[in-house]
């Protein structure tokens, strides 16, 4: 047939001689406006998936540990518990020398009997603390007399001494992993050690990749005279994937307007979001805007932005499905596939922002290290008044949750006893798209402080938390290191919470009342059916009691100390950092009684006899409220009905 007789050719011939033009040129910020306004970029619904199968997936709910990790007070190193009281005054020609009990701990045994005073028992590294033991000896530090079956122990042991206590990393009820957490091999190590064998996820995002163009040939096939390889079909779907999206590549589509536009409505049901190469400049082959025009309401949103490159690209939306058709030339395509797709891909797989700079942070306080040895410190990244402060992880190396919540690690070099305050380190992060947190807290632990800060992540806000107790909160905030002292002391000579301790420009925010109170195994005579100031007393006149402390520095400490008023009971020593440890001692034998919260006494199912309402509260540097958004943030939730709701849920009385 005669090309000048071909109705098609003609056609052709007419729209290039025509050179369509773009609709109309918007500005970058206007185009992202735009395709911000009708397109929701926000996580898709979740789903439920097998452990195996969560790596790189986001969190859909928050996690909170359905158990205590661990699961009960276990040695830390090879040697024998002890009662540290028995070895005081021990020295090389005074060794202190106890008897072994009849059983030994390895990994996995049960303790059958009490450490009773002047005794001790072989036990494994992880093994099970006994009752009546405080501490652990080393082997190495010990000489083992055969004729006695005994120990001689040559130097005092400090209470508390090589035991990791139970709940120490993750704590029953804690919240351990937050909502839109990626998950990486860190966090698949905690859901398995919390047992989780499923977890639920945000849906990943489906997305068509289509790559159009009559002079396009699939990589590994013969390449003809006038043709090229589609690279942009393959970056593109690697680049979906690589932020979080399931890339289904749809191939190569020819210059047919026919064939292109029954291929987008096959893919528009089926995918979340629809990606094409090439077809958006003004030739006479590009028929891609025509064809959006009619797939659906609203259609074409954006056709032309003023970049370079990326000038020709169309943006639009057909029946609530977003369709985004970039330019041809391999630069210009991903230049705006990483401008304007990818924020999309990962807001729907409830990923955040990519972050890919590297992290240059101070050091707040001196770090000690021990001199020869090389020391990686994990840490996790804030923001202070001058840039980026680098924190220093306080747990340990069996803690799981410290690669959790580190944004990566630095390096202390060998020839050094530690780093100084004010230096600069090298934060090598864990992995692509870590950033600092909006808000740091740190102090005391309540799991209505949990809730508060999901609240928060609702409002696009990410908070880090750290466990320190209420004075090391105070502290902290002291060496502005956080932004947030989460608190509870009560000051004794003025019967006041909280604001007697504050520094001259701190504030205090009123958070929510928690009981607190005397926890003990229901049954219990020395306890049931009396006071708590009754119950303590019979604890204390009966020297089998063994009780169960808190962390100095704790606000709860200060309540025990109270209590005891100067009395060093069986257990003393026996200091946990959290209300779920002390619980958890309790309910499993290890102790008679403790004092703890009223919400944890009751999920681990243990009697309560209240003590006072202590107030749980927040001390902030009253000149960074105006600066700081997730402050202001974080401080209206606390008067807000969604809080009130979730605090009384929970327990507690908001303040």
């Amino acid at each position: 047939m005669n090309p000048d007789r071909d109705p098609a050719f003609a056609r052709r011939l007419a729209a290039a001689a025509r050179q369509e033009q773009f609709l109309t040129v918007m500005s970058h910020e206007a185009a992202l406006a735009a395709f911000r306004a009708a397109v929701p970029h926000t996580a898709l619904p979740e789903e439920t998936v097998p452990l195996a199968q969560a790596l790189g997936r986001v969190l859909a709910r928050d996690v909170a540990s359905p158990i205590d990790v661990p699961p009960f007070d276990r040695a830390l190193v090879d040697g024998f518990a002890l009662r540290a009281a028995d070895t005081e005054g021990a020295g090389p020609a005074s060794p202190r020398r106890l008897t072994l009990n009849r059983e030994i701990l390895a990994c996995g045994v049960a303790p059958a009997r009490a450490v009773d005073p002047g005794t001790a028992t072989p036990i494994a590294t992880g093994g099970v603390i006994p009752r009546g033991a405080d501490a652990v000896v080393m082997v190495e530090q010990t000489e083992f007399d055969e004729e006695t079956l005994g120990i001689a122990v040559a130097a005092p042991v400090r209470p508390g001494q090589f035991v990791g206590y139970a709940g120490a990393d993750m704590a029953l009820g804690e919240t351990v992993l937050r909502k839109g957490m990626p998950i990486t091999a860190r966090e698949i190590g905690m859901l398995a050690a919390c047992g989780l064998a499923e977890v639920a996820v945000v849906r990943r995002p489906r997305v068509a990749v289509l790559s159009t163009g009559d002079e396009l040939v699939a990589p590994g096939q013969r390449l003809r005279p006038g043709a090229i390889y589609d690279s942009n079909g393959a970056i593109i779907a690697a680049s979906v994937a690589e932020n979080g999206g399931e890339p289904a590549a749809l191939g190569i589509l020819p210059d047919d307007e026919a064939a292109l536009e029954a291929a987008l409505r096959r893919a528009l049901p089926a995918h979340d979001l629809v990606v094409l190469s090439g077809g958006t400049s003004k030739g006479a082959g590009d028929v891609s805007h025509r064809i959006l025009s009619r797939l659906g309401e609203p259609g074409i949103l954006v056709h032309g932005v003023a970049l370079k490159p990326g000038k020709p690209l169309c943006l639009a939306v057909a029946d609530g499905t977003p369709i985004v058709v970039l330019p041809g030339f391999p630069t210009s395509a991903m230049f705006t596939f990483h401008e304007f797709v990818v924020p999309l891909v990962r807001a729907l797989a409830g990923l955040p922002p990519r972050d890919e700079q590297a992290v240059s942070a101070t050091l707040p306080q001196r770090l000690p290290s021990e001199l020869g040895r090389t020391e990686f410190v994990m840490a996790s990244l804030a923001r202070g008044a001058h840039g980026p402060v680098a924190l220093p992880l306080p747990k340990g190396s069996g803690s799981v949750t410290a690669f959790s919540q580190a944004d990566g690690f630095f390096a202390v070099p060998a020839a050094r006893p530690g780093l100084e305050a004010g230096e600069t380190v090298s934060v090598v992060r864990l992995g692509a798209g870590l950033r600092p947190p909006d808000l740091t807290v740190i102090g005391s632990h309540c799991v209505g402080l949990d809730r508060v800060v999901g609240l928060l992540a609702e409002r696009g806000f990410r908070a880090r938390t750290v466990w320190v107790g209420s004075a090391g909160g105070l502290a902290a905030l002291r060496r502005r290191e956080c932004d947030l002292a989460a608190l509870h002391l009560l000051d004794p000579e003025t019967g006041r919470y909280n604001a007697p301790f504050l520094d001259a420009g701190m504030a205090l925010a009123p958070g929510w009342r928690r009981l607190q109170g005397v926890v003990f195994r229901a049954g219990d005579p020395r306890f049931e059916g009396r006071t708590a100031a009754e119950a303590v007393a019979a604890a204390l006149s009966d020297a089998q009691a063994v009780m169960v402390n808190r962390n100095a520095g704790s606000g709860t400490r200060l309540l025990v100390d109270g209590l005891l008023d100067g009395a060093r009971p069986a257990g003393f020593w026996n200091q946990p950092r959290s209300h779920n440890a002390v619980a958890a001692a309790v309910a499993q034998g290890r102790a008679d009684w403790g004092v703890a919260i009223a919400s944890v006494a009751r999920a681990y199912g243990l009697g309560f006899l209240p003590l006072t309402e202590e107030h749980y509260d927040f001390a902030y540097d009253a000149d960074a409220l105006g600066q700081r958004p997730a402050l202001a943030t974080f401080l209206a939730l606390l008067t807000g009905p969604d809080t009130a709701e979730a605090l009384r849920g929970l327990g507690f009385a908001p303040a």
